[in-house]
């Protein structure tokens, strides 16, 4: 900062320190498409728990497997999901009040129970329109009430003295704030007269979703990407770094064609997806089934499979088991291994227990987990007093005749991690001036980061030089990047990679001979 120099004296000025951290990314944001009994349609809301899906979702319901993989992931370690909820079709129901009409705030038969109910102000309405202002007097306002059920005697929610005239306590600005419906229709006139109504026509759920509830119909040019619904409602979100598809019913199987551009859509947007074989899969078939659906190429190293799929008591079959798709589970173990261990390290092994699960599918040997392994399929396996674990960690570019560098899980999460906080750190650098100045900041900025990710032990190494490196200077940056605005940053990292195999050598030793 400049100082102005008028008499003899000490002057004063502040100098920044240049100094910029990286702040690391999430790693355990997981994203949830599919079918609910309520809630809106094609917007990713953050849950934070299964009490708060229950509240705006529905909970568990039989028409679908998304709440099923919610309450899984909640159960196994998860923090935040992110939901989005397919229309499938259903119908919104809607309250006539006359001149005013209300709509659920998402469509489905959840709301065909409901009531709505109008009240007039007594003698207080005139001091209280008198308080409104803007010529309201006590004939404009009323009372709201909405019950879930239109047969409870308590209402859920009331809104008091709201008004169809202008002002802050209009009917549809105050009736944003419900749980249950919004106000589509407030002309402004006379306001509604009292009594109870309920739906106009009873709404149906919809049918379980399609591809086309996911993606769109390409063949008549509506794709959903431009339009961010459905998969591509996740275009409205930030940031999310496991993706997971539930089966359109607990016992049914998400569309094939839908693996690989949830897969396509997870490289770009640096998330990890988690891959369902499906229900009733032979071990034959799971061996060759990723690649019978289009999830083959480099951009698997963004994936992985597990199979088999796991057994639950159902509460809404009486507790009764029943088989489930793993990997709102899977997605569990990453989260509860991520805070406890970090991303780096493999969610499996024993302390990747699968909590809530009774058994699994079917019960693989050793064998069979032989045959699967090294053709980067995860298993789930069940131990005598461990019980349903995930006992595999390998991306789908894991087989071992791939020889990937991205053959784990843990290094291609590590490195998504890397990736997206590097981005998003390194931001303030855009149209900084490119010379030794950035280069120098650049590298004490990254070189921190990183260094504090070798001190809790995120790479391989026992010195800095070992673990990672960070070069910007002239030799990654020449003259003719300069004259092209591009400075280049290299960023390396010695991953730390599962042992897998632990082999262990055991020989007698022989009693040396008395001398």
């Amino acid at each position: 900062m400049a100082v102005t120099i008028t008499h003899p004296g000490v002057y004063i000025t502040e100098v920044p320190s240049g100094s910029r951290a990286v702040t690391g990314v999430a790693t355990s944001i997981t994203a949830f498409v599919g079918r609910a009994a309520r809630g809106p349609v094609d917007e990713p809301v953050q849950v934070a728990n299964w009490a708060e899906f229950e509240r705006t979702f529905g909970g568990l319901w039989r028409g679908s497997g998304l709440g099923y993989a919610v309450r899984d992931f909640y159960l196994n370690g998860g923090s935040t999901a992110l939901v989005v909820r397919l229309g499938c079709g259903a119908g919104t129901a809607e309250f006539d009040l006359g001149d005013v009409t209300l709509a659920a705030v998402g469509p489905g038969a959840w709301a065909n129970t409901m009531s709505v109910t109008v009240h007039h102000p007594g003698p207080e309405g005139d001091e209280v329109a008198a308080g409104q202002g803007g010529g309201i007097t006590a004939d404009d306002l009323f009372t709201v009430e909405i019950r879930g059920d239109a047969s409870s005697a308590a209402a859920d929610e009331t809104f008091v003295n709201v008004t169809v005239k202008d002002g802050p306590r209009r009917v549809d600005v105050v009736l944003a704030g419900s749980r249950f419906v919004r106000a589509v229709g407030v002309p402004s006139g006379a306001r509604p007269v009292e009594g109870t109504v309920t739906p106009t026509a009873s709404v149906a759920d919809g049918d379980p979703p399609e591809l086309a509830d996911y993606l769109g119909d390409n063949a008549a040019g509506d794709h959903f990407l431009a339009d961010k619904r459905g998969l591509y409602a996740l275009e409205k979100a930030d940031l999310f770094n496991l993706l997971c598809l539930p089966p359109p019913t607990p016992e049914g199987d998400v569309p094939d064609a839908l693996w690989a551009e949830a897969l396509g859509y997870c490289v770009d947007r640096r998330a990890f997806l988690v891959v369902d074989q499906p229900a009733g899969q032979g071990l034959s078939a799971a061996k060759s089934w990723a690649g019978s659906v289009g999830l083959t190429g480099p951009g698997t190293r963004n994936a992985a499979v597990y199979y088999p799929r796991i057994r639950r008591a159902d509460p809404l079959r009486g507790g009764n088991s029943a088989e489930f798709a793993g990997s709102g589970a899977v997605c569990g173990v990453m989260a509860r291994t991520d805070a406890g261990r970090g991303v780096w390290k493999a969610p499996a092994g024993i302390d990747g227990g699968i909590t809530g699960a009774t058994g699994l599918a079917s019960s693989l040997t050793d064998g069979e987990n032989g045959q699967l392994n090294p053709l980067g399929v995860n298993c789930l396996r069940s131990f005598p007093v461990i019980g349903p674990v995930v006992w595999g960690a390998r991306t789908l570019r894991g087989a071992d005749v791939l020889t990937d560098d991205y053959k784990y899980v843990p290094v291609r999460r590590l490195a998504l991690f890397l990736e997206e906080s590097l981005y998003r750190g390194t931001q303030w650098a855009v149209f900084e001036p490119n010379d030794e100045p950035l280069w120098s900041q650049i590298r004490a900025s990254l070189g921190a980061f990183m260094q504090d990710l070798f001190r809790q032990g995120a790479f391989q190494g026992s010195t800095p030089r070992d673990a990672y490196f960070v070069r910007c200077d002239a030799e990654t940056t020449t003259q003719y990047d300069i004259d092209r605005g591009i400075v280049n940053v290299q960023v390396g990292f010695a991953p730390l990679k599962p042992a897998e195999f632990v082999v262990i050598a055991i020989q007698q030793k022989t009693a040396e001979a008395a001398g």
